[in-house]
């Protein structure tokens, strides 16, 4: 996801908070702007000097436990000095925790003020930005020495929020909707997979298919959003991984996108997936966010991402979120019967009872949240975990294991693919972003891509 570089902080010396700024790095962009928190005329209040001395500092305690997690940052485009230093530093997860407590003292001293234009919303949104993820990675540094965490604990602690439980009897209750749609012998996940493996992409389709959906999610996106010049990304095949794609945001406007093809792809799966990592998913946020968040405004900040944070709510939310954006209504169905199913060599006419079949699947989402939730807290093992996923999210056995394994590599991050859909939905409709005003939603959606908003600031 993000990237780079320092302002210069003036008049104001933060040494005892051991706040210093750091090195910048061009790295081929345009010049940074000039201290004043936008690039306006260069005067700046403590609190966005305050902010301007703790981005570097962020950033490096990021890269810092880093080092004791291989996963956690997911993307990094800053200064590659900062990396090598805090290489060689070797912090421990103690001394971490104490610069990290450092840096939300110093922010606590400073109230980012009233909310008014939107650049002084923007400023609240950075300081809220920089303490929210500061504390989901003091939490994260706890939890790598040794915290133990229940599943609600560690959703609260490291994305902001509050899961939902969601009953069986709500899974069960869509189950009787399919058993009308599909009777036979079997069970209900049987019966279902065996319906789904009429709607697999041919491996030597799969290409020619994922370029069309990626090309027009992208015409869709470009139509509403504007977009760096220079944006692109590649896309490669991949296999033994526990997720079914993934971005890896390089700086520069650039992604590399990764499909897994250890599992047969469904047809649904092009679209889902070139909008979720491309347009105007993941690869959009970032790129909107280097431009106008970075390069702009010289928020370094933006340039590192960490996996476990709040901000993971936001980038999945509004990924699978981009989905409807891009082919709302009726619109994917269309688009997917006249083209992505006759390059795939499947019969269109299929094409709107798959649709009313996924609908139903697609309300069961939640499914994963509630096998992590038992398995994580300890009540089910992982092959009972991969059980009730069958039982209850109609997950065919072979996908049931791969996303146990997604829970034991990610924990709790299952939650913000669906729950971040829903906050992050219901926050564009709520600022007058409804279905019947696309203008509006794609405006308000646009906004939130290109905001250091967190869950917190959803409200």
């Amino acid at each position: 996801m993000l990237h780079r570089r320092c302002r210069i902080v003036c008049c104001l010396s933060f040494a005892l908070l051991g706040l210093a700024c750091g090195p910048s790095s061009d790295r081929g962009a345009e010049s940074p702007p000039e201290p004043g928190g936008s690039g306006d005329s260069g005067t700046i209040t403590e609190a966005e000097a305050v902010m301007d001395a703790v981005a570097p500092q962020y950033v490096k305690l990021v890269l810092a436990l880093g080092e004791h997690d291989g996963g956690y940052v997911d993307a990094y485009y800053g200064p590659a000095e900062w990396r090598q230093e805090m290489t060689e530093a070797a912090l421990t997860l103690e001394q971490i925790a104490e610069r990290a407590a450092t840096q939300l003292a110093a922010l606590a001293a400073v109230a980012p003020g009233p909310e008014g234009s939107d650049d002084e919303e923007m400023l609240r949104l950075r300081h809220s930005y920089l303490v929210q993820q500061l504390q989901a990675l003091a939490a994260y540094g706890e939890i790598l020495q040794g915290a133990t965490l229940s599943f609600e604990e560690e959703a609260k602690a490291l994305y902001g929020v509050e899961v939902p439980v969601v009953p069986e009897a709500h899974f069960e209750a869509a189950q009787e909707e399919l058993e009308a749609i599909l009777p036979g012998d079997g069970t209900l996940a049987e019966r279902l997979e065996t319906f789904r493996q009429g709607f697999v992409i041919p491996a030597e389709k799969l290409d020619a298919v994922f370029r069309a959906a990626i090309d027009a999610c992208r015409e869709r996106t470009v139509v509403h959003l504007t977009l760096p010049e220079t944006e692109s990304f590649t896309v490669e095949y991949v296999t033994d991984k526990p997720w079914s794609g993934y971005n890896w945001y390089q700086g520069e406007y650039r992604s590399l996108i990764q499909v897994n093809t250890d599992l047969p792809i469904f047809i649904d799966r092009a679209i889902d997936l070139a909008c979720h990592e491309g347009y105007p998913g993941h690869h959009t946020y970032n790129a909107l966010l280097e431009k106008n968040l970075v390069r702009d405004r010289g928020w370094v900040e933006m340039s590192v991402y960490p996996l476990f944070s709040p901000q993971s709510l936001i980038a999945e939310g509004s990924a699978n979120f981009g989905i409807e954006m891009a082919f709302p209504g009726e619109e994917r169905v269309r688009f997917e019967r006249d083209v992505l199913f006759p390059l795939a060599g499947l019969d269109p006419a299929t094409a709107a009872a798959y649709y009313r079949v996924q609908d139903i699947v697609q309300g069961m989402s939640y499914g994963s949240n509630e096998a992590a939730r038992r398995y994580l807290n300890g009540e089910i093992t992982a092959e009972e975990a991969a059980a009730w996923l069958v039982r209850y999210a109609l997950s065919s056995p072979e996908r049931a294991a791969q996303r146990v394994k997604f829970i034991d590599t990610y924990r709790s991050y299952v939650i913000n693919y669906n729950l971040g859909l829903d906050l992050v939905r219901a926050y564009v409709e709520a600022q007058g972003g409804t279905p019947d005003q696309p203008e509006r939603r794609w405006q308000v959606f646009g906004a939130l891509l290109s905001s250091p908003r967190l869950p917190g600031d959803l409200q």
